[in-house]
């Protein structure tokens, strides 16, 4: 928190008492006791202004980034940004994707194998159907070794995507309320509001007419939840409009194929 006082400092002579009461009141600390002498001179400054520091900007920016963030990741889900990141992964040149291609390439040759046995008959061509089992067999636990490494990859990476989520979004989430639980985000206009609603806004802890971090964090929810509403609602109209309608079949055409029918009934009599 930063004090400004205005331009000028008014010089008013003043008992060391009430010197002493009026600079408390206004959160200043106390001159030494060397200079409160009874009808000195002292600066004394105006009633302060609130200038909130470069920490809070920040800092306000910061908490409705993190409220975006959680909402799109809740909105597109945790499996699809999954999902989404392993097939992009698997197209780097890491082991990731060589492994990836290898299993892709064993799964093609026993699809190909199991085709061609599924072709042969083991009564008529038996050496080459029991060639076949073999190699069917052989390809087959080649791919089920291949798949469970692939499957304990992708559960590793799961579970650390599912960390970095965590430390980016959960954590600040709750860390950020908490250690900044006392500082005040902006000050409310003075009178502007009664003392409930005051209490209220400065809950749990930030000081009485200025708005918590706790505050700030449950609107950037609601502005963030109401504006993702409208988004969804706009975005399914969009699309509900784009669909064409069914076509509806005509009854001309039957009518014609009954009069068709009854030319012909006529030909026979």
């Amino acid at each position: 928190m930063t004090w400004q006082a205005r331009p000028r400092w008014q010089t008013t002579k003043t008992t060391s008492r009430h010197h002493h009461e009026h600079t408390r009141s206004l959160g200043f600390p106390t001159p030494p006791r060397n200079e409160i002498v009874a009808g000195s001179s002292f600066l004394i400054p105006p009633l302060p202004i609130y200038c909130p520091t470069a920490e809070m900007p920040s800092l306000l920016v910061a908490i409705f980034v993190v409220e975006v963030v959680v909402n799109v990741i809740n909105a597109i889900g945790a499996t699809a940004i999954n999902n989404l990141l392993w097939t992009l992964i698997n197209f780097l040149p890491i082991p990731t994707s060589k492994a990836a291609s290898e299993q892709r390439k064993l799964q093609a040759d026993y699809l190909k194998v199991r085709r061609e046995l599924n072709a042969t008959s083991s009564q008529d061509e038996f050496a080459k159907w029991a060639k076949l089992r073999r190699q069917h067999d052989k390809q087959l636990e080649l791919l089920e070794k291949k798949k469970k490494s692939t499957e304990a990859t992708r559960s590793q990476f799961d579970t650390y995507l599912t960390g970095v989520r965590v430390v980016v979004t959960r954590a600040p989430q709750y860390f950020l309320p908490f250690w900044y639980a006392t500082e005040p985000m902006f000050w409310l206009p003075y009178g502007w509001f009664p003392y409930w609603a005051e209490w209220i806004l400065s809950f749990p802890r930030a000081p009485i007419g200025s708005v918590s971090i706790a505050s700030w964090q449950l609107a950037c929810t609601a502005v963030i939840a109401m504006f993702s509403d409208v988004i969804v609602a706009i975005i399914g109209l969009a699309l509900g409009g784009k669909k064409e309608e069914a076509p509806i079949s005509a009854k001309p055409p039957t009518e014609k194929k009954s009069g068709q029918a009854a030319s012909t009934e006529k030909k026979e009599l």
